[in-house]
């Protein structure tokens, strides 16, 4: 899936992460197995730190049984 500049723009003001490191994340997540909690925490961990919020234990439960129950949308662009 490729994505426009547009849309790393969009992101990275709303979140103040730049491309650079979205996409490191990204590669980040291409290799991690995101059926396994662990991987999943020290991935929302990750991104808790990469933006500056705080994930609440309640909110990190939440994240992962979504992931692991596919409940997730597929088109994020509309997230954004």
């Amino acid at each position: 899936m490729a994505f426009s500049n547009r849309f790393f723009d969009r992101v990275e003001k709303k979140t103040n992460v730049n491309k650079e490191t979205i996409l490191g994340l990204a590669k980040k997540l291409q290799d991690t197995d995101l059926k396994n909690e662990g991987s999943l925490r020290e991935v929302i961990q990750t991104l808790s730190q990469v933006t500056g919020r705080n994930v609440t234990k309640e909110q990190e439960d939440k994240i992962i049984s979504a992931v692991v129950n596919d409940k997730v949308p597929k088109n994020i662009d509309k997230m954004i």
